[in-house]
């Protein structure tokens, strides 16, 4: 799955626009339609005829209504704008333009274009299909934010080294078509539950690409690749605000190198590229250490017990051949829980409670020892203090490169509630 779609290769809403069709009527129709007013005008003059007698009643001529928003009655303009804000038309047609870079005609050919094949590829029931294909959650799935807002979308194409899995998705022609529709059951899925296209909301993604032990460019997965390169490219222009490829191989540097004089710039810095020693750190440029799931750098676990995304972490580099002490406050009659992770481990780390009564004994937590890069990506602690004092976590780097540190911490009080531990 090396192939990716290009950065305006992204995400449009569904029902977003609406198609006009000009028709030439036929001379039959035509003749129809002559007769159509006398037909009208008779059954104008022709009312109910009343049970007793057979009288005609007269009927009230119909009024049209005015189209000024300020002539009408406020559920009117009520359901008006709740509609104006489900088809959200300058966000959406601002990205075709954009795609188009403003040229008007092609931005129209283009939005029918995508129009048209949203009515062939049967969208709107797409939406409510079963697919039936959990074995793919892991492959592609939607991830907390970035640190600007916007959703994340991740793409791990390694999980396609499981034979099973990569047969059940390329197998034969009938399974390839069904992971297309697949794919973009969930980019439309992602869509409407993810974006928000109000004027100041956020209508773009980010996608991260990671490429580790992804399969080669040739194989059974290709044509679909392409294929869905296409129907992004074509029908979901200008949703994806950045896109940062992770694990990079050399190969796919240099196939890129070779296609980046037929990019736009626009399109060009939209790419991120980093290599697999250089993935974490990339990612935290721009998603938080918080949001970025533990298979990639980060500290989001699943079901964490004692922390959420709103826990934010802290960020430090580890010097070679140093050592970084970090202290966290603790109140009398509290729990203190902290989790830490050293990218790459290779460390040794201890942790240890010292009182500020003064006299008293400091009490060893966690014996130091060294952390083998084997290790558990997480480690973490607690400790239930009786007394006023200060949690002591140390790391020694005694390699001769820098290591990046990430943790955060939370105090238990007496009285159950959990507060972020002032930490200096």
């Amino acid at each position: 799955m090396a192939e990716e779609p290009q950065p305006q290769a992204a995400a449009a809403p569904a029902a977003a626009a609406t198609e006009v069709v000009v028709a030439e009527k036929a001379p039959a129709e035509v003749e129809k339609k002559a007769e159509e007013p006398a037909a009208e005008a008779e059954a104008e003059e022709t009312a109910a005829v009343a049970d007793d007698g057979g009288a005609v009643e007269a009927t009230g001529s119909f009024k049209e209504e005015s189209n000024l928003v300020a002539d009408l009655p406020d559920p009117e303009k009520k359901a008006l704008d709740e509609f104006k804000e489900l088809i959200r038309t300058d966000a959406v047609l601002l990205k075709f333009l954009r795609a188009r870079e403003f040229k008007v005609k092609e931005a129209m050919a283009m939005v029918r274009a995508a129009v048209l094949w949203r009515k062939r590829f049967g969208i709107e029931s797409l939406l409510e299909a079963d697919l039936a294909f959990p074995e793919l959650e892991k492959v592609v799935f939607y991830r907390g934010a970035d640190r600007e807002g916007h959703p994340v979308c991740y793409n791990v194409y390694g999980e396609f080294q499981d034979k099973e899995v990569y047969e059940k998705a390329f197998g034969d022609e009938e399974k390839r078509e069904r992971f297309l529709k697949w794919r973009i059951q969930l980019l439309e899925r992602g869509i409407l539950s993810q974006l928000d296209f109000a004027p100041s909301g956020i209508c773009s993604m980010v996608q991260v690409t990671d490429l580790k032990n992804s399969p080669p460019m040739l194989g059974k997965h290709r044509a679909v690749t392409r294929q869905a390169v296409a129907l992004l490219q074509d029908n979901y222009p200008e949703f994806i605000a950045k896109k940062v490829f992770i694990n990079v191989p050399w190969w796919y540097l240099a196939a890129n190198k070779m296609m980046s004089p037929f990019l736009t710039q626009r399109t060009k810095s939209k790419f991120v590229f980093a290599s697999q020693a250089k993935s974490p750190e990339t990612l935290f440029r721009y998603i938080a250490p918080e949001q970025v799931p533990v298979q990639f750098g980060g500290l989001f676990k699943e079901d964490d017990p004692d922390f959420t995304t709103s826990d934010s972490v802290t960020e430090l580099t580890i010097k070679a051949s140093s050592k970084e002490t970090i202290e966290i406050p603790v109140t009398e009659n509290s729990t203190i829980v902290w989790e830490l992770r050293v990218l790459g481990w290779e460390v040794s780390h201890g942790a240890e409670f010292t009182p500020d009564a003064e006299g008293a004994y400091t009490v060893i937590v966690q014996k130091t020892r060294k952390v083998p890069a084997n290790e558990e990506p997480i480690m973490k602690g607690s400790f239930k203090a009786g007394e006023a004092g200060k949690i002591v976590l140390t790391v020694s780097n005694a390699a001769s490169k820098k290591k990046k540190l990430l943790y955060r911490s939370k105090v238990k009080c007496s009285t159950g509630e959990s507060v972020e531990a002032d930490i200096p």
